[in-house]
């Protein structure tokens, strides 16, 4: 099993994350002592992932609680501040505004200031620890798609780093690597921030997965002339009839796993989906140009180059052979198989 701690924490005065960006040559934390500092982290993708973002900004509530004195009335408004701050960081993402909800839920009834952050901080550490099972539930259901010998892809970071601990897309991986299985995975290094290369690559040489690295670019090569048997994702946001949001390529990826015959599955908790919106209502995040003309602070793009950098794209439920939940893999009408989960 990977040995990785967990991505985020919170130890009753701080929040404590890894700092993915100084991942793979350090593996080092970042900590938090107030609801600006978490709002940076989430935005400056010191942690990432939808899962890991959702119990960061969690924690975070639960951090602020801690840090502001008054009544219960004015703690609620200052509670309210937080979140509006918090949701205001990734717009894509749909796990963050779900944790946020269910922390903000879990204060209405507080009866003084004080039991308003006992609930606050007793909500925000059970959104993680839930995380940390459905993904071990996920990787239940999904490592009975690996066989002796499959060659899985996987694009962006859906690993341990991407949620508290394990990961929605690795959680199969990891499962069937601690049965004995033997299977290698192809990485795509994943532009414009190379999380494949960067983060997935780490997290699965780690735990003793055989990795070979691609460019994104390299994908179609891959699976026409030398093969792929699976291919699993993560999601950031999926909707009710099955669309899915997730890492700019993951449309890319879909229609070559269709055009191929190759199972496309997504794995994701179901605090993933988004029941209430349609794809209309999804804003994709674009970033910042810089992340794409400079490679560690080096240019290689020319002065003047125009840059559209969007972190998402969306994936047509058509593409995508099912779903992995922690309540079980949703097959094809994938629209029927989220209202039964749901219920």
């Amino acid at each position: 099993m990977i040995d990785l701690p967990r991505t985020v924490e919170f130890d009753g005065r701080k929040v404590v994350m890894i700092d993915q960006r100084k991942l793979p040559d350090e593996l080092t934390f970042f900590e938090c002592e107030d609801i600006d500092c978490v709002s940076f982290a989430i935005r400056s993708m010191v942690v990432r992932g939808a899962p890991a973002i959702a119990a960061a900004a969690a924690f975070g509530l639960a951090l602020h609680s801690t840090k502001v004195e008054g009544d219960r009335e004015g703690l609620i408004r200052e509670m309210m501040s937080a979140a509006d701050l918090l949701r205001s960081t990734r717009p894509t993402a749909y796990n963050m505004f779900w944790a946020i909800d269910r922390v903000l839920r879990a204060i209405e009834g507080a009866r003084d200031a004080d039991d308003l952050r006992e609930r606050a901080i007793r909500e925000a550490r059970e959104i993680a620890e839930e995380d940390v099972r459905a993904n071990l539930s996920i990787g239940e259901h999904g490592k009975r798609l690996i066989n002796e010998g499959s060659r899985v892809m996987t694009i962006c970071n859906a690993g341990s780093l991407a949620t508290v601990w394990l990961g929605t897309a690795t959680a199969p991986l990891y499962l069937a690597k601690e049965e004995g299985l033997n299977f290698e995975v192809y990485v795509l290094e994943t532009r414009p921030v190379l999380q494949g290369a960067r983060i997935t690559s780490f997290e699965l040489r780690r735990a003793g997965i055989p990795v070979k690295l691609i460019v994104d670019g390299a994908a179609g090569y891959v699976i026409s002339e030398m093969g792929v048997d699976l291919i699993i994702t993560g999601a950031d946001r999926i909707l009710s009839d099955g669309t899915v949001f997730n890492k700019i390529g993951t449309y890319t990826l879909s229609v070559l796993a269709k055009e191929h015959g190759i199972p496309f599955y997504v794995a994701a908790p179901t605090s993933t989906i988004d029941p209430r919106s349609s794809s209309r209502d999804v804003r994709i995040e674009m970033r910042d140009p810089e992340e794409v003309i400079t490679i560690n602070g080096r240019r290689i793009a020319p002065e003047g180059t125009e840059v559209l950098n969007p972190a998402f794209d969306r994936t047509p439920p058509e593409n995508i052979t099912g779903i992995i939940t922690e309540r079980g893999v949703i097959r094809k009408p994938l629209d029927e198989g989220i209202r039964r989960v749901l219920t």
